[in-house]
């Protein structure tokens, strides 16, 4: 319980704020949850209590987020939320299961947050293992069969390799790894033509190497007919169109979205827009929903009994109803039907988003 005055309600926000952070993943993934926050306030908040962030940087650093673990929990907050790393999101969901600590996370995608079954930690986010197949069937809907995926030493890219190894493979499908350790840009050209790939995935971090890679494989003639893919998302915010211009475009990507926004998430997108200047990402939803999702919970089960709570939450949520439940597989309590698509920048528009692929 609350330790700090006994008048607010802490909420731990765990938020990448700064680099090697996705800096503009966590404004938008803050920018949600103190909207959620305020509107949860502006009702009244919880039992009559204001709710507070208190906002810990990551800097997409797991021992950074284990230590904002620890000193959140000392601060006596009731819940942690947040994080959009998800090899940092695995850290965090490790120690606040190791102290008892309900987590809701916002936006990370790893199947498996925790190593061992969990009361205490749920997720919004779909698990890596659905959302990266939903791409590989676009890829294979589209006549990819020869894919390569541009890579970097992660858990969470190596995941993603074996997830559209293991789906392609028994349907026709290769996957050549190319290690950006051992590659130039020039180098991963002159691959994808000796082993006459039809699609290059960025499996790397951003800026750099992923901006790099795309200039010199829209500007490599061998290459013209090639489909380049980030399925982590890279291309959804703009800094990715302010940095390749028109070589933005067209490369799919994977986004929590709906097709269409009910009332709740139409109203909330014009909220977000004004609060950040900019068209909300699916991130920024993500962080609104957490809070929503929060508040119920303290409001119906108070703050000593959320970790039993997920399994009864119903809340309408910005994106669909939230509930959650036991998947095979994944060892935290998830949003079972989070909405997935497979969405690109258009050519002829590209801060305009086309649709190419749904779940």
């Amino acid at each position: 319980m609350v330790r700090a005055d006994g008048t607010s309600v802490h909420i731990g926000a765990l938020v990448p704020l700064t680099r090697p952070g996705w800096v503009e993943a966590g404004r938008h993934l803050l920018a949600g949850l103190e909207l959620g926050v305020r509107e949860v306030n502006a009702a009244g908040g919880v039992g009559g209590r204001p709710v507070e962030l208190v906002v810990r940087d990551t800097a997409a650093d797991p021992q950074r987020a284990v230590a904002a673990v620890d000193e959140l929990a000392d601060l006596g907050v009731v819940a942690l939320a947040g994080e959009y790393h998800s090899v940092v999101a695995r850290a965090a969901a490790a120690r606040a299961d190791d102290l008892g600590m309900p987590f809701l996370c916002s936006s990370a995608v790893l199947d498996t947050l925790t190593e061992r079954p969990t009361e205490w930690v749920a997720r919004l986010a779909p698990p890596q293992s659905r959302g990266w197949r939903v791409y590989a069937d676009f890829l294979l809907s589209a006549g990819h069969r020869r894919i390569a995926v541009a890579t970097q030493p992660s858990v969470y890219w190596a995941s993603g390799t074996r997830i559209l190894r293991d789906y392609l493979a028994p349907r026709g499908g290769t996957v050549l790894e190319l290690d950006m350790r051992a590659h130039s840009p020039a180098a991963v050209c002159d691959e994808l033509v000796e082993n006459r790939s039809t699609a290059l995935l960025l499996l790397v971090g951003f800026p750099d190497p992923a901006v790099s890679i795309v200039q010199s494989v829209r500007r490599d003639q061998r290459l013209a007919g090639i489909t380049l893919g980030a399925p982590a998302g890279q291309p959804e915010f703009a800094e990715w169109a302010t940095l390749l211009g028109d070589d933005s475009t067209a490369i799919p990507f994977l986004r929590y979205l709906p097709e269409r926004l009910g009332p709740l998430g139409t109203r909330v997108e014009m909220a977000l827009r004004e609060r950040l200047s900019a068209p909300p990402s699916f991130v920024a939803f993500e962080g609104y929903d957490t809070i929503a999702v929060l508040a119920e919970v303290l409001r119906s089960h108070g703050a000593d009994r959320i970790a039993e709570s997920w399994a009864h939450v119903a809340v309408e949520g910005t994106r669909g109803q939230i509930r959650f439940s036991r998947t095979p597989g994944i060892s935290v309590w998830q949003w079972a039907r989070p909405p997935i698509q497979v969405v690109d920048r258009d050519p002829l528009a590209r801060h305009h988003f086309r649709i190419l692929h749904t779940d």
